[in-house]
């Protein structure tokens, strides 16, 4: 997965966490918890507060 893919980073992220509010989470900690992702292989620097954004509003219509 690369970064671009919010909702397949999305789903996985509500696949481990399903009960975890995402509107709880801090953008320091969702960029760690999406570079540890097994299939993850983008380069972490090159993430950004739109594309965190991006990926954390597609998690929570999973969450909802």
């Amino acid at each position: 997965m690369k970064w671009t893919d919010a909702q397949l980073i999305a789903e996985e992220l509500y696949d481990r966490n399903p009960d975890l509010d995402p509107k709880t989470v801090r953008f320091t900690d969702l960029h760690k918890w999406i570079c540890e992702l097994e299939n993850f292989d983008d380069d972490p620097n090159k993430s950004n507060e739109s594309i965190l954004e991006a990926i954390l509003l597609k998690w929570l219509d999973e969450f909802e």
